[in-house]
């Protein structure tokens, strides 16, 4: 059974930067895609990026781009989400999600696996 871990949420001050991760255990965790969102409480959960089987091409979401890079470490069955120049409205709750299928889906419904989800806050 696959399971995802994440890691690395926090305090990150506006302008700073937070590398979040995502832990695959169960399986090959470069045999999926593996996608980033987030929640807020006013929201519905909203894509952030994606990231293709094998590692290579990414996907963001127009509005983030440039802010956030996407990267895999396959020896380590890990995925992770850099964020840099943090703003205010980035504060949200970031779960990471793997999928089969070959696309790099933005779509919630086609990925079975999520994480537990963690907490990324920014504020001075």
């Amino acid at each position: 059974q696959v399971q995802l871990v994440q890691s690395g949420g926090g305090l990150v001050q506006p302008g700073g930067s937070l590398r979040l991760s995502c832990v695959a255990s169960g399986t090959a965790f470069s045999d999926y895609t593996v996608g980033w969102f987030r929640q807020t409480p006013a929201k519905a959960r909203e894509f952030v990026g994606v990231i293709s089987r094998y590692g290579g091409g990414t996907v963001y979401a127009p509005s983030l781009w440039g802010r956030f890079a996407i990267s895999r470490d396959h020896a380590n069955n890990t995925v992770f989400l850099q964020m840099i120049n943090a703003k205010p409205e980035d504060t949200a709750l970031y779960y990471c999600a793997a999928t089969q299928t070959l696309r790099n889906s933005q779509d919630i419904s086609d990925y079975d696996y999520w994480g537990q989800g963690t907490q990324v806050t920014v504020s001075s």
